[in-house]
C-alpha cells in the first residue's frame, strides 16, 4: 500500500532518544527536498529540543505526540505516514504495540532492534497482518544486521553469477572501534531476564533457526555456536565471541528462507570477533572471552547488576561526537561453495558502528522505504533488510560512504 494521500512520508518514532537524534538529524541532512518528514514521542517539550538541534531543514518539521502505552495514539501515528522508523526500546518491552499498528495500516516499518525473541514475536503476531495490508516490516537496520544481512546477499549474487554452486561455510569475522549506549545495555537486560524467567525464551535463545518462518523444513545442518570458543579465523587473526553473532545470525538464516533457502540448504553461518595474529591476539582473545562469560553471568544475577549499573551508561547516553567520529567497522565475510570455490565480501564504514555508522545503516533504510517502493523487491510481511531492501539498499549505503564488495579468491 503506497498511500500518497497521509500527512506524512516518513516519520522518526524515538527521535528524543540518543540514536534516534541521531538518525534524524542524518534524514535532516540527506532528505530531499519535499519529503514530509515528522519526528515522534512521549513528550512534546523534548520533541522541541531535539528539533532545536537538528540541522536548519528540520526547523518545521511536525512534532507528533505518541505513547508506545496508548494503543489509540500509536494506531494514529501508524495511519499518518507511509513509513515509520522506531527506535524505541527494550523492543521487546514497547516494541510489539508499534509493529502491530504498521502492519494494521499498511505503513512500511524499520526498527534498530536485535533482541531475537522481539523479533519472533513479531513475526507470529503480525506478519499474516502485514502481508495483507502490504507493509514492509523490517527489522534490524543498522549494525545489527545490515553488514552481517547484505554482505551474504552479495556473495549468494556473485555465486550465482559464476555458477559456482550454494553456498556451505561462510563466517563473519568483525573489527570494529566503538562504544555502548544505554540503550543497548537496557535491551540486553531485557533479553536476559526472558531467558532466566521463561523457559521457552530460553530455548528460543539457543535455536539457530529461531527466526524461520518454517521451522520444520529447515535443514538439519549444524551451525557454529552463537559464542563459541577462541580460534583462528581464515585470515589468520586470532578471534574471540562476538557479542552481536546470536542476533545477526539469525537474521540472516530468515533471509536465506525467505527466499527459499536460495543461499544454500546446507549454508552454515557464524560470526566472530577478529582481533589480531600472533601470540599477543591469542591472549586478548582469551581475555575477551573469559571477560564476556563473565559480564553475562554479572549482569543475569541481580545483586552484581546493581552494581555494573552504578556504572554502566544509562538509557539516552552513548558516546560522544568526537568519539563516534573516531569509531569505524570492518566485517570480512568469507564463503565456500559447493563446487569448490571461495569468495570474499568486504563490509567497512567510518564512524562508531553503533551510533555513526547505524544512523546511516537506518537513515537510508527509512529513505529507501519512503523513495524506493517501485524498486524495492515485490515482497510484504515481517522481512529482513535483505529480503525487503536488497540491492537498492547496498547502493544507496555505497553512496553514502560505506563498502560493500566482493572478490572470488579461488
Amino acid at each position: 500500500m503506497e498511500n500518497t494521500e497521509r500527512a506524512h512520508d516518513l516519520v522518526i518514532y524515538g527521535a528524543t532518544g540518543f540514536v534516534g537524534e541521531l538518525i534524524a538529524a542524518y534524514i535532516a541532512e540527506h532528505a530531499p527536498p519535499g519529503l514530509r518528514v515528522g519526528i515522534a514521542g512521549r513528550s512534546r517539550s523534548k520533541l522541541e529540543a531535539v528539533r532545536s538541534r537538528l540541522p536548519a531543514a528540520a526547523r518545521e518539521w511536525p512534532l507528533i505526540e505518541a505513547d508506545s502505552e496508548d494503543a489509540g495514539s500509536l494506531t494514529a501515528l501508524a495511519e499518518s505516514t507511509r513509513v515509520l522508523f522506531t527506535t524505541v526500546g527494550p523492543y521487546v518491552k514497547y516494541g510489539l504495540p508499534v509493529v502491530e499498528a504498521c502492519a494494521r495500516a499498511g505503513t512500511h516499518y524499520g526498527d534498530l532492534t536485535g533482541e531475537v525473541s522481539f523479533v519472533r514475536d513479531a513475526i507470529d503476531r503480525c506478519d499474516d497482518l502485514a502481508k495483507a495490508s502490504g507493509a514492509r516490516i523490517v527489522h534490524a537496520c543498522g549494525y545489527d544486521s545490515v553488514p552481517s544481512d547484505l554482505a551474504v546477499l552479495l556473495l549468494h549474487r556473485a555465486v550465482e553469477d559464476d555458477d559456482a554452486g550454494a553456498l556451505t561455510d561462510v563466517q563473519l569475522v568483525a573489527t570494529a572501534k566503538g562504544g555502548v549506549s544505554g540503550g543497548t545495555i537496557d535491551s540486553m537486560r531485557g533479553q536476559l531476564d526472558g531467558a532466566r524467567s521463561d523457559p521457552a525464551l530460553k530455548s528460543l535463545a539457543g535455536d539457530p533457526y529461531a527466526l524461520s518462518p518454517d521451522r520444520a523444513a529447515e535443514p538439519s545442518t549444524d551451525q557454529p555456536a552463537d559464542y563459541g570458543p577462541v580460534s583462528r579465523s581464515t585470515n589468520g587473526l586470532w578471534t574471540a565471541p562476538f557479542v552481536m553473532a546470536a542476533g545477526n545470525t539469525r537474521i540472516v538464516r530468515r533471509s536465506n528462507a525467505l527466499q527459499g533457502w536460495a543461499y544454500g540448504r546446507s549454508l552454515s553461518y557464524g560470526e566472530v570477533m577478529g582481533i589480531s595474529s600472533g601470540p599477543a591476539g591469542a591472549v586478548v582473545a582469551r581475555i575477551i572471552a573469559v571477560g564476556l562469560k563473565i559480564f553475562m553471568g554479572a549482569m543475569a544475577v541481580p545483586v552484581t547488576r546493581r552494581l555494573l549499573d552504578r556504572v554502566l551508561p544509562a538509557p539516552g547516553k552513548g558516546p560522544s561526537r568526537e568519539a563516534q567520529e573516531a569509531g569505524w567497522f570492518r566485517s570480512t565475510v568469507t564463503a565456500d561453495t559447493e563446487r569448490g570455490r571461495r569468495y570474499r565480501a568486504t563490509v567497512k564504514a567510518p564512524g562508531d558502528p553503533g551510533y555513526a555508522a547505524t544512523a546511516v545503516m537506518a537513515g537510508e533504510t527509512a529513505l529507501s522505504l519512503a523513495l524506493d517502493g517501485d524498486r524495492l523487491p515485490p515482497v510484504s510481511g515481517s522481512l529482513t533488510p535483505a529480503t525487503a531492501l536488497g540491492d537498492v539498499l547496498v547502493e544507496r549505503l555505497r553512496a553514502a560512504g560505506h563498502t560493500y564488495e566482493v572478490t572470488r579468491l579461488t
